[in-house]
């Protein structure tokens, strides 16, 4: 089996979140020679697969075998994948099966590695990852397996098949404030207290504003208000709380806390609650490390471009080895179909990211 009729393969499963489709148990036995461990929870599969060929550091390569719904307007059956012109048409074609098919066919393909070689496997990064790759992680780290490098084979490429790698990615911290005022009658302003005008004067200091300048790795954090909403949709009561929601996007520079300042010195002298998740911590490996010049020269040895290093976009599972410690890179096929209809990967593009997998396991 080549790596596109492997591809072909995990496309057929109809594996949406957080349903593996059977696929874990499929790789189990496409890797002879590797030890597999599970932890399943809450209705989650995650497979961590292993191998010590030699005494030196330890590298993984990581992804996620389910996907999000098919939804409306395809033009083919989105569980039977589809060879037209060079392209492979499927769900999860770019997000992200074509990046696991090219690892697991490198893998198995490897007699000889200077280390111990790895996958990790889950059935729930498109949903809320609580059971996911952090399960596993925590698992590894409990047994002293964590490894010291990892590959998330996540689209990342722009225009081009190698014309960018990800060597972070920011945080994500979800803002709810809720504002409470005094219900009222419209003709009667004075004898009521109305949260809307008093979260007016507050907006332009926080709609849209940096909380940092970020740097060469990274955007500024931004905080983006996402909803506001209030009142009955009458004209002639005013309401008597007003709620809103916000994001930020945060960089290595602004915490959680530093957010959290921010927003109270905004809404001081306000009557108002205020809660904050952070969904993803912001991380980054340093450009100069082992795996970041590995991934490189492997990609401009098989595309002759020099990828770009970024940290764009949203989250992925590689934040879970971020915040282990672990070295971690992201680099797959070009992202432009991605939870579409219709979600499609060019072939030549899934047999590049196997030989540039290749030469990362032989160079390593």
């Amino acid at each position: 089996m080549n790596v596109v009729d492997l591809l072909i393969r995990l496309l057929s499963a109809p594996s949406v979140t957080p349903d593996d489709g059977g696929l874990m148990e499929f790789v189990e036995t496409y890797l002879p020679g590797f030890e597999a461990i599970r932890v399943d929870e809450g209705g989650v599969k995650n497979l961590f697969m292993v191998r010590e060929f030699g005494s030196g550091e330890h590298l993984c390569f990581a992804g996620h075998l389910d996907v999000v719904p098919p939804g409306e307007g395809w033009e083919s059956d989105p569980f039977i994948p589809t060879l037209r012109d060079g392209m492979l048409t499927a769900r999860g074609a770019q997000d992200m099966k074509s990046g696991v098919a090219a690892f697991l066919e490198a893998m198995r393909r490897t007699e000889a590695f200077d280390g111990t070689l790895s996958l990790l496997l889950t059935s729930d990064e498109e949903g809320d990852a609580t059971y996911g790759t952090q399960i596993m992680l925590r698992h590894l780290k409990e047994i002293g397996m964590l490894p010291d490098y990892a590959v998330v084979a996540e689209p990342t490429c722009e225009e081009r098949f190698g014309d960018a790698i990800k060597i972070g990615r920011r945080g994500s911290i979800n803002g709810r404030v809720l504002v409470h005022g005094r219900q009222g009658h419209a003709a009667y302003p004075e004898k009521a207290d109305n949260p809307i005008h008093k979260i007016a004067p507050v907006l332009p200091k926080i709609a849209g504003v940096d909380l940092d300048e970020g740097d060469e790795h990274f955007a500024p954090s931004k905080l983006v208000i996402t909803d506001i909403r209030s009142g009955m949709e009458v004209t002639n009561v005013t309401p008597g709380e007003l709620k809103m929601m916000f994001n930020l996007r945060n960089s290595t520079q602004t915490t959680k806390e530093d957010l959290e300042r921010f927003v109270r010195g905004a809404l001081e002298g306000l009557d108002y609650e205020l809660a904050l998740s952070q969904t993803a911590k912001p991380f980054m490996t340093d450009p100069g490390s082992r795996i970041v010049r590995l991934l490189d020269n492997a990609i401009e040895a098989e595309t002759g471009l020099k990828p770009k290093h970024s940290t764009a976009g949203g989250t992925s599972d590689a934040r879970f080895f971020g915040e282990y410690g672990v070295k971690v890179v992201e680099f797959g096929t070009r992202n432009d179909t991605i939870h579409a209809p219709n979600e499609r990967v060019a072939v030549e593009e899934v047999e590049g990211l196997f030989r540039v997998f290749r030469r990362v396991i032989e160079n390593f």
